[in-house]
């Protein structure tokens, strides 16, 4: 695993779940929030938890924030403190900084004062959803750029017992099986030859209305 080291900044539901994922996987997380209670909540889950207002300077410096990796701005409703936050994090050199946005227009400012990838959290679950509704057989989503998505997807009975080769769904949709899950094993970069059978999932990548046209076939 490579050993990169994050600090989250904000504790808020994103902020304290990304921190628990990260370091559950075994990553060196530092949690820091101006909240103490939220601070004390977080002490079990992570590396190391600091109580610290981000938008002071020299608070940031006291910390080693530019000894991370990457650094999560997870800063809620406050969207002034959001923004002035990455504008100090990029002036201190920080390698990689990565941020919560509100909506596009916040998120284009982040870009201006220099995040290096702005996430929206509540519109991408929104998304994972919305999918999930059009189609039951697709099972999680992710959007990977603009127009470019990731789909985890239970095949369908038509499917039983096929090889990838057999279905074509590259030449036929326009998307690539990268991954079948069958059970707990996980066959990455499957064969052409290899069968799919009842309740395995594929995890198929590629542009949104390819994706869309093979959901609405399965």
């Amino acid at each position: 695993m490579e050993n990169k080291s994050f600090a989250v900044i904000g504790l808020g539901r994103f902020g304290s779940s990304l921190a628990e994922q990260l370091y559950s996987l075994g990553y060196d997380v530092m949690a820091i929030d101006e909240n103490t209670e939220r601070v004390q909540d977080s002490i079990e889950i992570v590396t190391h938890a600091v109580q610290a207002d981000s938008t002071d300077e020299q608070a940031l410096k006291e910390i080693g924030i530019r000894n991370f990796d990457v650094v999560v701005v997870a800063i809620g409703a406050d969207i002034q403190a959001s923004i002035l936050t990455t504008l100090i994090l990029k002036e201190m050199g920080v390698k990689r900084i990565v941020v919560k946005a509100q909506n596009e227009r916040h998120g284009q400012v982040l870009y201006k004062v220099g995040a290096d990838r702005v996430v929206f959290p509540e519109r991408d679950m929104g998304l994972r959803v919305a999918h999930n509704l059009i189609s039951p057989n697709v099972l999680d989503f992710i959007e990977l750029a603009e127009d470019y998505s990731v789909a985890e997807v239970a095949i369908s009975e038509k499917m039983h017992n096929k090889s990838l080769i057999e279905l074509d769904v590259r030449a036929r949709y326009g998307v690539n099986v990268v991954a079948i899950k069958s059970g707990r094993s996980f066959n990455i970069a499957p064969d052409p030859s290899d069968v799919i059978k009842e309740g395995d999932i594929l995890i198929v990548i590629g542009q949104n209305n390819d994706l869309k046209h093979f959901e609405e076939e399965m």
